[in-house]
């Protein structure tokens, strides 16, 4: 429980700092002679506030549930 405690806390942390990640969706190459061309595709992906906020309110509920 108290890793679940734990993970909550640093995800809702996190969330609340970066406010959203992002993650490669592919990659596209090209080869014209000598020339070579490349093109990622990158897609962000937002995480609410009150994600984070609720994630570091119950990690931090849990941890102090745990603690006693």
């Amino acid at each position: 429980m108290r890793i679940i405690a734990i993970a909550l806390l640093a995800a809702g942390v996190l969330a609340l700092v970066h406010g959203g990640f992002t993650f490669k969706t592919g990659t596209h190459q090209a080869n014209i002679g000598p020339l070579d061309f490349s093109i990622t595709d990158k897609e962000r992906v937002s995480v609410p506030v009150w994600v984070g906020v609720a994630f570091t309110v119950v990690g931090a509920g849990l941890l102090l549930k745990v603690n006693h």
